[in-house]
């Protein structure tokens, strides 16, 4: 028998990959409830996972059965065209034409595999060297690989929290832009900014005077728009504004992402798409999806463009936004009683709530690769290896320099049925004594 060789070779990868050797988020906090589960205080009970934002329950029974029915036919499970498989686009014009009062055309759209690579797309195709795009922050921690990956150079604006957010209830449009901070941020090497509504983690909508205000300066300074809207169909508020619907002006330079995977409880089907008034800023997206992956899943493009059609005979997206409401009664009633201070949403699945009055034992023991990072770290490992309940510290969703805007909160994701939702509020009643 050949002896296999024990030499390993050296290469030298990317180094984007390996100046940071830190864990992201995800990673750690999902390392860390699998060792909580099996402590002594869980052992026997079940752990309640609110933190990474998958749903609990399936998708919804007619997209399930499209989805059945698409792999049954042959062609179907062939390569869809790169743009986009004309069912969906289809829809998509059909679905989306009564929000921009005209007439959307097949090239207003491009179909990616998931809303994280439509960005990435969009940011490939638009970036060169140097090219600066502004995020606002808390921001969703996969926008500023997308930029850097693409050449361009993250600058972070503030979205400046209430006051008092220690001690009361808030809402989502206590939370401002940081108008000055924005302006000194535009220069001659802003390519784009990134706007995130309705926004995860706070839950804000952000408002008609607010998306104006914000098209009304990228106009002036001629600044693309990036405006992801995966949680459209997720708001509580009487209405959802659109930025590319305000004005003429403001459509030509932005770009709308979607997600089917947020529409439909489907996160595991990674298919997104992008929108644009202007087809020739989409087409330069359009040209990256291509060689990054060419084309999308074909069977789940197929379920998607039936889904719509069916979702609208039913009136499932408003719904679901019922059935979240009805999410969130269970989730704030736990908190009004414990009196620890949230934000109230009005969108998406995620809350932020406040935990500073919750007594920690100042000797409580954390592992070392804990005691560098914000005070939220630690309360979400005390947290789960207690009471056996995950969540996520925001404070991943700062740069360190403003991380402390977020240190006493936890984010909770309430996109789980009921009873799952129940069994949260119950653990969460454990509380009572640390207070």
């Amino acid at each position: 028998m050949k002896k296999v060789s024990t030499i390993v070779p050296k290469v030298t990868p990317n180094k984007y990959f390996t100046k940071n050797a830190a864990k992201d988020v995800w990673s750690l906090t999902n390392e860390s409830a699998a060792i909580a589960a099996k402590n002594s205080r869980n052992v026997g009970r079940e752990m309640i996972n609110l933190g990474q934002g998958f749903f609990s329950y399936a998708p919804p029974q007619f997209a399930i059965k499209e989805a059945q029915r698409a792999l049954e036919i042959p062609l179907v499970n062939q390569y869809s065209p790169t743009r986009g498989r004309l069912s969906l686009i289809d829809s998509l014009v059909k679905f989306y034409t009564p929000f921009y009062n005209t007439k959307l055309e097949a090239a207003n759209f491009s179909v990616f595999t998931g809303a994280n690579e439509a960005i990435f797309s969009i940011l490939i195709g638009l970036l060169n060297p140097g090219d600066e795009v502004i995020v606002f922050e808390p921001f969703f921690d996969q926008y500023i690989p997308n930029i850097e990956l693409s050449g361009g150079k993250v600058v972070y604006v503030p979205i400046t929290p209430p006051k008092n957010l220690d001690t009361r209830v808030t809402k989502g449009e206590e939370w401002q832009i940081d108008w000055d901070s924005l302006q000194a941020a535009m220069n001659s090497k802003t390519k784009a900014i990134i706007i995130n509504t309705p926004h995860n983690p706070i839950g804000k909508v952000f408002t008609e005077p607010e998306l104006r205000r914000l098209g009304d300066i990228c106009v002036k300074n001629n600044v693309v728009i990036i405006s992801d809207e995966v949680y459209e169909h997720l708001y509580f508020k009487d209405s959802f504004t659109r930025i590319a619907t305000l004005s003429p002006e403001i459509g030509q330079l932005t770009l709308t992402v979607g997600s089917a995977g947020k529409s439909f409880a489907a996160t595991g089907w990674r298919i997104g798409w992008a929108l644009s008034l202007n087809q020739e800023l989409l087409s330069y997206a359009a040209k990256a999806h291509t060689r990054i992956c060419f084309a999308s899943p074909s069977p789940l493009q197929e379920a998607v463009a039936n889904a719509f059609n069916d979702a609208e005979k039913v009136e499932y997206f408003k719904e679901t936004r019922l059935q979240y409401i009805r999410k969130y009664e269970i989730f704030t009633n736990v908190l009004n009683e414990l009196g620890l201070p949230y934000t109230e949403p009005e969108g998406t699945y995620f809350i932020l709530v406040n935990f500073s009055k919750v007594k920690i034992p100042p000797d409580y023991k954390y592992p070392e690769e804990l005691l560098n990072k914000a005070k939220d770290f630690r309360i979400s490992y005390w947290l789960m290896n207690e009471l056996g309940v995950v969540a996520i510290p925001p404070t991943e969703f700062y740069i360190k320099e403003h991380e402390h805007a977020a240190e006493n909160l936890l984010r909770f994701a309430v996109c789980k049925d009921d009873e799952y939702l129940e069994k949260a509020a119950e653990r969460l009643m454990l509380l009572k004594e640390y207070l």
